[in-house]
């Protein structure tokens, strides 16, 4: 089961990635990046893999992320680049679509690596208080959290100077506070997740003392 956390985890932020080109209304206030609606489920993954497999899982599984984020950027800008075949006439819109700014490219890095590093350190220390129980408060609390630092590194390092300060503060609140009813309402997901997860994991055990 770890493996398809990973797999999920991984596609997960790579899709993030291609969709934050896009903006996405609402109601009248509220304006976010596609992205975001992919990305926060990535943290309902790492929740589960530091419940059921440990915090050094947890962790690989975000250096992967990473690693495999790195690798996109680079692929994506040596085929941008590429001359394109002469009866190819979407060039334009393909580099308006895969492009994305130094800035906004090294904001989502850091704020990734930072956010889900701080979930998994926050996830870890509640459950070595907690142990099995309460679940819903340390998946809340780290996620609520490490979203927060998200948002503020991501949009400060993305949009400082380019916009009033009144409008950037704006934009991280009402992005946070997307990202904090959706942490809310992703509780029974984790649940049911660490549920498979140890299932799974209680199987395999019993599988291999029945072949020792």
């Amino acid at each position: 089961m770890l493996l398809y956390l990973n797999g999920t985890f991984v596609g997960l932020l790579i899709l993030s990635n291609i969709l934050a080109v896009k903006l996405i209304s609402l109601g009248n206030w509220v304006v976010l990046p596609a992205a975001v609606i992919v990305y926060i489920f990535t943290y309902p993954i790492t929740d589960t893999i530091t419940e059921v497999y440990g915090k050094n899982e947890a962790r690989k599984t975000v250096m992967a992320g990473l690693f495999t984020q790195i690798l996109a950027v680079l692929f994506i800008y040596v085929t941008i680049k590429l001359p394109p075949a002469p009866f190819y006439e979407n060039q334009a819109s393909f580099e308006t679509i895969f492009s994305a700014g130094f800035r906004v490219t090294l904001a989502s890095l850091l704020s990734f690596l930072i956010s889900q590093n701080l979930d998994v350190t926050v996830f870890h220390r509640l459950k070595k208080r907690h142990g099995e129980k309460k679940l819903w408060i340390r998946n809340n609390a780290s996620t609520m959290t490490s979203q927060l630092v998200d948002t503020t590194i991501f949009i400060t390092i993305a949009f400082y100077g380019t916009m009033p300060l009144g409008a950037l503060l704006a934009l991280i609140l009402t992005q946070y506070s997307f990202k904090f009813i959706v942490a809310v309402l992703d509780t029974p997901l984790v649940y049911l997740l660490v549920k498979i997860c140890r299932r799974e994991s209680d199987k395999h055990s019993i599988e291999e003392s029945a072949s020792a």
